[in-house]
């Protein structure tokens, strides 16, 4: 065993399901979310690890489509056992047999988007970038004016509540989504349904919190968890709470790259 490589997860790989996030984790934060790709030496690291471990899962407030394309796993072999959780688990694509799930978009979100430009230009934000997720609109303040978002952290708060929606805060975004889904629920369905006895959670962001949150319950009805936090100067609250921290998306492709080693 080394920090980085627990004992658990070497001796018992096949009972054992990695979770992780794709923005800030498996992928660098860029300007342009539409190119931020997958690392690829997290790509190849995942493609060796899908044969010797019992379960990997993307759990990823992205929208599912978005992510199967930038993380380019369907033109990669070994992942028979990866599974995407897109939207905070509201979406689902299985690799082993291509099904894929998901919930049309609620009314409530159609309203928002037909809603949301004039509201933004009466909050003098027009700068703002919106992002149709389906599920959700994001609005993405990276490159725009510094503090804008947190200038509009309270007013979209009453907006999302007369919508009924849920507010998803993150790294220079805020999401305006459809409540009654979060990665810790994603998180809890996948061990239930797979009977992962060991469970490891890298995330990056505070959507990350709920996963967290689950593997902390599974610990304490007695699996055994482990918690990595991919970092940045930007977000630091996973910080305090993780078992492993790394230094961002190259770290957690090195890391990977590193537990692959270790299995081969």
């Amino acid at each position: 065993m080394t920090a980085r490589l627990p004992d658990p997860v070497l001796t018992d790989p096949e009972g054992t399901l990695l979770g992780l996030d794709f923005d800030g984790t498996l992928a660098p934060i860029v300007e342009d979310p539409q190119r931020a790709f997958i690392h690829p030496g997290s790509l190849a690291a995942l493609c060796r690890l899908g044969s010797r471990l019992g379960q990997i899962a993307i759990i990823t407030g992205r929208p599912l489509d978005q992510v199967r394309r930038l993380g380019r796993f369907e033109a990669s072999g070994g992942l028979d056992h990866l599974v995407i959780c897109g939207q905070y688990g509201a979406e689902r694509w299985d690799a082993s047999t291509g099904v894929i799930s998901r919930p049309p978009q609620p009314e409530s979100v159609a309203e928002l988007e037909r809603r949301l430009p004039r509201w933004l230009a009466e909050h003098d934000a027009e700068a703002v970038r919106l992002e149709n997720k389906g599920l959700a609109l994001a609005l993405h303040t990276r490159g725009v004016a510094p503090g804008l978002l947190d200038e509009l952290a309270g007013p979209l708060k009453a907006l999302a509540d007369e919508l009924g929606l849920a507010i998803e805060p993150g790294r220079q975004v805020i999401e305006l989504r459809a409540p009654g889904t979060n990665k810790g629920d994603a998180l809890l369905g996948l061990v239930e349904q797979t009977q992962a006895r060991q469970i490891v959670f890298a995330g990056d962001d505070l959507g990350d919190l709920p996963a967290f949150d689950a593997v902390d319950a599974l610990r304490a009805d007695g699996h055994w968890g482990h918690l990595v936090c991919s970092a940045s100067v930007e977000q630091q609250a996973l910080v305090p709470r993780s078992d492993l921290v790394l230094d961002g998306p190259d770290d957690v492709a090195a890391w990977l790259t590193e537990l692959a080693d270790a299995l081969a």
